[in-house]
């Protein structure tokens, strides 16, 4: 059969209106990183009906991608993400418009990355601080949307930033200590409930000091799910969005949804003695 477009997405209409179908297929997202969130978002933004990407990774499958990462499989062992991912977006959406940065997200390279571009997902490895601290900058001076949706337990912690409103920076307040604790801020950003804390069945595999940390699948697959569904929102400009400081985490092991506004972000005093707290329990 030859590939229609309109036929291949035709099951999206009813919760989009033909004409938004079609505002979508115009539409160009970067998503920086293609683990277990980044392969995710690729492929269900590309089911939405995204026509358009510029997408970065400078990795290749190894065998502990297995658990959560979409293009992950024996086929692909040893395989650069960038090109595995592409492919498989190819084959949901032929005529995709793909941009691909072998060499990951870079400062040389971030004016091309974002250039064009109508919205940022991010899905870089948590640890990644510099490069994501540059790419968010980026995108506020440009006036490029941003969502980062972070895979925590069984669940998805969720922040967007919004032209105008408050930045990554003013929210995580990186800065504000030394980079050993940088890990630790970010988490509690995301997560000011910390929900997912209360069912880690092993806390030695979490290891912030040398940047380990478990993951599961359902957590990446919740994560694609509800940034495409910020993604839709954003772009057509229909229904509520929780801009930072306000944000969302939803945990389908505990069966809960945590509407969190963190006003000036960390730097909240409630904030400040979660970071003292968790500073004190792990020895920073």
């Amino acid at each position: 059969m030859k590939f229609d477009y309109s036929a291949a997405f035709s099951r999206n209409i009813g919760w989009v209106t033909e004409g938004e179908q079609q505002i979508l297929r115009g539409k160009r997202i970067a998503i920086a990183g293609l683990g277990g969130a980044g392969g995710n978002h690729l492929l269900t933004l590309t089911r939405l009906g995204i026509g358009a990407f510029h997408i970065a990774d400078f990795d290749t499958f190894d065998l502990v991608n297995f658990n959560r990462q979409a293009g992950a499989t024996v086929s692909t062992l040893g395989q650069s993400k960038l090109e595995v991912m592409t492919r498989q977006a190819h084959d949901i959406n032929p005529e995709l418009e793909i941009k691909g940065f072998a060499e990951g997200v870079t400062a040389d390279n971030l004016d091309e990355f974002l250039d064009g571009v109508d919205l940022y997902i991010d899905a870089l490895d948590f640890f990644a601080f510099q490069a994501r601290r540059q790419v968010f900058a980026a995108c506020a001076a440009k006036g490029i949307p941003a969502v980062t949706a972070a895979p925590l337990g069984m669940g998805a912690a969720v922040l967007s930033f919004l032209p105008g409103g408050m930045n990554f920076e003013e929210y995580f307040r990186l800065e504000d200590g030394p980079e050993a604790e940088m890990p630790l801020r970010f988490l509690l950003g995301l997560a000011p409930t910390r929900m997912q804390m209360g069912y880690l069945a092993d806390p030695s595999a979490v290891d912030l000091a040398n940047r380990k940390g478990p993951s599961t699948i359902m957590a990446c697959q919740l994560c694609a799910g509800v940034a495409a569904t910020e993604a839709l929102k954003i772009l057509l400009g229909r229904g509520p969005v929780r801009a930072a400081p306000k944000g969302y985490h939803y945990d389908a092991y505990l069966n809960k949804l945590a509407l969190t506004w963190r006003p000036w972000g960390n730097s909240n005093p409630l904030q400040r003695l979660f970071i003292a707290l968790a500073k004190r329990k792990l020895g920073l």
